[in-house]
């Protein structure tokens, strides 16, 4: 009944650093409820629109404009090397200017090209304005920062969960959404299909426009409001009566405030780079736990500092085991259409379609399992290895699936679909468990370590893109080589630390 509650009342809110400890889903009055309301909202109607789409493409556009399978499988490419350029570019964006303003700046620059849908006449036009619809893929990293700064470290894992598995859910909506439009447009309207399809594309336009509007209006940017107060709570805590010094140490706030030590503190506040790790003499033992607190804070990090959190092993481990995971996931929405309209040639583009949809859905409940699982583990342990282990776990898994639907190549309907279903618990829950560890990473440059796992994420959605290109409709060959590559990469990256060996703060 209390976890019910939950959902509902306002949460406890951790005085170090204004993060909520619980997930108020149900209540968007409260600004951490609207803020994560719109994480997933934001996430999920610019997902829907990136992949707005293969739905129409498996038929209906692909006659219209007479494309290849080959331009067909371009222009999904095409569609995730958008995305892979902008995460990587979103991410140091949201430490510097803020995840809410560069959530809202994606959303409308990707719904300009979602409108202008109706002017392409040829192949080549729709892999160039698909190119350009991508954007709208970069603002899983602003959806994720954005959490990560609301919600405490003991539930952050299930809030960046659930915002990208109810976000990642438009791939799936997407194929039930526009062929109803089109549908209602050709059966209702009686326009035909080559001006119906194009038509259909306003209405995510619309939807786009409208979540980016409201966001701007009824959000904050941190906790404390805008994004230039972030440091506001540091402040609160030095000057706060029941400053943490007195509990620890005893030494008086008047005495700390005037010493070295402190001055340092508030010097590498005010920087425009990252703090680094910092090593306390025995007479700075007294603001540890303040150190502990700033270093919570997102900063903008210097060039030399954002490329050694960019390369560093920890960082790298998280971004290919999500290449495995998210890269599959990105390519099996484009193709899984198609894949059963091969195997299954009965099914038509909206039937092929809906059954294809249900992978996408299933993320409203498997992403956010691994989040739950994750968070539960490090609850339980006390260790970040547990999230570490549950990751390789589910990666290697997934793998498996991947090889046992590409080894057999179902033709029995009941078999492919529920293959289907065991690869989408396993593939999805490792999505979230992976966004479970990342705030643990560096927590003061997490949008940088944010956007270089979702640039991988999108990296390895074009090279699955491309193992399914080359292989055109041998659908079953492409995933069990996806498979072979998920399994040996999981592999290869576990022995490496969750976190870098080198104490930071909130690890």
């Amino acid at each position: 009944m209390d976890c019910v509650k939950l959902l509902f009342v306002s949460p406890e809110i951790n005085p170090s650093n204004r993060k909520a400890r619980s997930i108020p889903i149900l209540n968007p009055f409260d600004k951490y409820g609207r803020v994560f309301f719109f994480s997933w909202l934001g996430f999920m109607v610019a997902f829907l629109s990136w992949y707005a789409f293969p739905p129409l493409l498996t038929e209906t556009i692909r006659k219209d404009l007479g494309m290849t399978q080959v331009q067909v499988a371009n222009s999904n490419i095409v569609a995730l090397l958008a995305t892979l350029l902008v995460r990587f570019v979103a991410g140091p964006l949201c430490d510097r200017f803020g995840p809410r303003l560069v959530f809202i700046g994606l959303l409308l620059a990707g719904s300009i090209p979602t409108a202008m849908a109706g002017l392409v006449t040829t192949p080549n036009g729709l892999i160039a304005l698909r190119f350009f619809v991508g954007i709208l893929g970069g603002t899983f990293v602003p959806c994720q920062v954005w959490c990560t700064g609301f919600f405490d470290k003991n539930v952050v894992g299930a809030a960046n969960a659930l915002a990208g598995g109810w976000g990642n859910s438009g791939g799936g909506i997407t194929y039930f959404v526009m062929p109803a439009v089109f549908n209602a447009l050709v059966g209702s309207q009686g326009l035909p299909a080559h001006k119906a399809w194009r038509v259909a594309y306003v209405v995510p336009f619309i939807i786009i426009v409208a979540v980016a509007l409201t966001m701007l209006f009824v959000c904050d940017d941190t906790p404390t409001g805008s994004w230039s107060d972030r440091h506001l709570w540091v402040r609160e805590a030095r000057e706060s009566e029941g400053n943490i010094v007195d509990i620890n140490s005893g030494v008086p706030p008047s005495s700390l405030s005037k010493s070295p030590s402190m001055t340092n503190v508030m010097d590498i506040e005010k920087k425009s780079g990252a703090q680094t790790p910092i090593s306390l003499e025995p007479e700075s033992q007294p603001i540890a736990q303040f150190d502990a607190i700033r270093a919570d804070t997102v900063v903008a990090p210097t060039r030399k500092e954002a490329l050694n959190v960019l390369f560093s092993l920890p960082t790298v481990a998280v971004a290919v085991t999500y290449a495995c995971s998210f890269g599959a996931e990105l390519a099996l929405d484009s193709f899984l259409g198609s894949y059963y309209a091969t195997n299954f040639p009965g099914m038509g583009q909206t039937e092929s379609g809906r059954w294809a949809a249900m992978f996408g859905l299933l993320n409203i409940v498997f992403r956010p399992a691994g989040g739950f699982l994750g968070d539960y583990l490090y609850r339980t342990t006390q260790t970040l290895w547990s999230k570490k282990i549950l990751l390789i776990f589910l990666g290697i898994v997934m793998g498996a699936f991947e090889l046992a639907i590409g080894l057999t190549n179902p033709k029995s309907e009941s078999t492919m679909f529920g293959l289907m279903a065991g690869l989408a618990f396993f593939l999805e829950a490792c999505n979230g468990a992976n966004f479970a560890l990342v705030p643990h990473v560096y927590p003061f440059a997490n949008g940088i370590v944010s956007g270089a796992v979702g640039g991988m994420g999108n990296f390895g959605g074009i090279v699955c893109a491309i193992i399914f290109r080359y292989n055109y409709t041998n659908y079953g060959r492409s995933l069990w080589i996806i498979g072979v590559i998920s399994i040996a990469a999981n592999v290869a990256v576990a022995w490496i630390r969750p976190v870098p060996k080198t104490p930071t703060v909130n690890q």
